[in-house]
């Protein structure tokens, strides 16, 4: 095998390890939201020149109460702002690990399909000799559909 990006060994109390505290996370913020794709694209989302702007007009709003309409509830946004602040922090950690986690499994992925390939270059240089000629096709399979295609002409 020529390639090892990542050598692992996560054990089943590991992951039930992981698993348990994910549990916890998920159980102490029981209201979180999921949204689908979609809903997501027509927000207005808050980045970080955006929060500048959000910030200073809440502020402001607060210290001249006079101009708030009753229909306008300043309490909600402030609490959604607090929230904001407290949940930004742990969606960082938790990317972090995301990224970290999607890059390990990547590179396990890359491993075994690099000794695959490995392998399967052995099967078909000394395969036949051991009667392995039919696996060998099957196996071989994969590639012939990759290269089929590729022969199909294109649509004019």
């Amino acid at each position: 095998m020529s390639q090892n990006l990542i050598s692992l060994d996560v054990t089943d109390e590991q992951v039930q390890g992981v698993l348990a505290a994910l549990g916890q996370i998920e159980a102490a913020l029981p209201d979180l939201l999921s949204m689908e794709t979609g809903d997501r694209r027509g927000l207005m989302l808050m980045g970080p020149k955006s929060e500048v702007f959000a910030r200073q007009t809440l502020r402001v709003l607060e210290q001249n109460p006079q101009i708030v309409p009753p229909s306008f509830d300043l309490p909600a946004a402030q609490a959604d702002l607090a929230a904001f602040e407290r949940l930004q922090p742990l969606m960082e950690r938790v990317s972090r690990l995301s990224r970290r986690l999607e890059d390990s499994v990547a590179a396990l992925g890359s491993d075994v399909m690099d000794a695959a390939l490995d392998g399967y270059s052995h099967i078909k240089l000394s395969g036949g000799a051991h009667g392995l000629d039919e696996l060998r096709r099957e196996l071989g399979g994969r590639f012939k559909k990759r290269t089929a295609a590729r022969r199909e002409p294109e649509p004019a």
